[in-house]
């Protein structure tokens, strides 16, 4: 899947060290997601396989910036029910936000939802992540309602927004 500056595709053992030193590596890229910083370049090799095992079963993919062909960010997508998709988080390196990139990456994971038969698409983010929270809003979804989480890394507790689009 493509977009005009970036590729979505599937993890490659190779991607392993732009992955790490562009996304994996960073505490800021992490502080609102569901996963711990990669600490060192092994880890990193072993994180690589993981995910190409998981992607092998999922749509989920690396997010690729055409001009570098460097893997900058991750993506996915999962139906939750029938005709019902939910975006699986979205992640990009520090150096690749404020780019219009997110914009690009979510508008493409909707389309790819329709191509699939999907009528309803749901995005979150934590309550505190101003810039998702923006994204969600430029790409025309609603804000729907919150609940409370508990960060399974941290046992920390936070709101959680939930948007929504018809996508008929």
């Amino acid at each position: 899947m493509e977009t005009e500056d970036l590729i979505l595709g599937k993890a490659k053992y190779e991607d392993w060290r732009s992955i790490y030193h562009n996304v994996w590596s960073r505490p800021e890229t992490a502080e609102y997601m569901v996963w711990k910083v990669t600490v060192n370049e092994d880890e990193a090799r072993e994180r690589i396989r993981r995910t190409i095992t998981w992607q092998g079963t999922h749509d989920a993919w690396l997010i690729y910036e055409r001009d570098s062909g460097q893997a900058i960010g991750f993506a996915g997508v999962e139906e939750t029910e029938p005709h019902i998709y939910h975006e699986t988080g979205i992640a990009l390196g520090p150096e690749y936000v404020g780019k219009g990139y997110g914009k690009q990456i979510l508008c493409l994971l909707m389309e790819y939802c329709v191509s699939l038969g999907g009528q309803e698409f749901y995005y979150s983010t934590r309550a505190g992540n101003l810039a998702s929270k923006a994204l969600a809003l430029s790409c025309g979804l609603t804000y729907q309602y919150s609940e409370q989480k508990t960060d399974s890394c941290t046992g920390k507790t936070y709101e959680l927004e939930i948007y929504k689009k018809d996508l008929n």
